[in-house]
């Protein structure tokens, strides 16, 4: 999910007063000011309003705040859970019912303007292939980025044979 203007949603805590803007001037008041009821883009308290907007929104509707992470919200419904990880504007949902999914967009969308991106395959850089098999997750895409970055994308390959008789042994420490 990705929320769109997250941070317009924040109401400011503080009183912040910022010019008029070019092209909204008031001709007949062109030195006020305007004092912000809600956060602006590019303001530094944004984020925060953003995310104690969201924060709320979402423990008034039973989810649960992690202890250790604060982005991370769970709830339970019977023996379903549906947990809810934030990242700025990003939201990344998992679930052991098909159902909460449906409840949570519902939810979501009912208090905010909100795009579904579909089954996560890309996230923080890490790159997700979910199948019945189980959850992958490589970095695939930053290796080679890495690596073109250094110029070290051709193959530099040389056989080295065999040692007849060598044996590794694994050693723990």
């Amino acid at each position: 999910m990705d929320v769109k203007t997250s941070f317009l949603y924040g109401p400011m805590k503080e009183e912040v007063y910022v010019n008029q803007p070019y092209g909204f001037v008031d001709p007949y008041h062109p030195d006020k000011v305007y004092r912000l009821k809600k956060a602006l883009y590019g303001l530094k308290q944004a984020p925060r309003a953003w995310y104690d907007e969201l924060s709320n929104y979402l423990i008034s509707k039973g989810f649960s705040k992690g202890s250790i992470d604060p982005t991370l919200f769970i709830t339970k419904h019977g023996e379903d859970i549906l947990i809810v990880q934030i990242y700025v504007d990003d939201i990344i949902f998992g679930f052991t019912n098909p159902k909460l999914s449906k409840q949570f967009e519902k939810l979501m969308h009912n208090k905010f303007e909100m795009s579904m991106m579909g089954e996560l395959k890309f996230s923080l850089g890490i790159q997700i292939h979910q199948s019945p098999r189980g959850i992958f997750i490589n970095q695939a895409k930053y290796t080679q980025e890495i690596l073109v970055k250094h110029g070290m994308t051709v193959r530099y390959t040389k056989s080295i044979g065999r040692f007849i008789g060598l044996s590794l042994k694994l050693v723990e420490y």
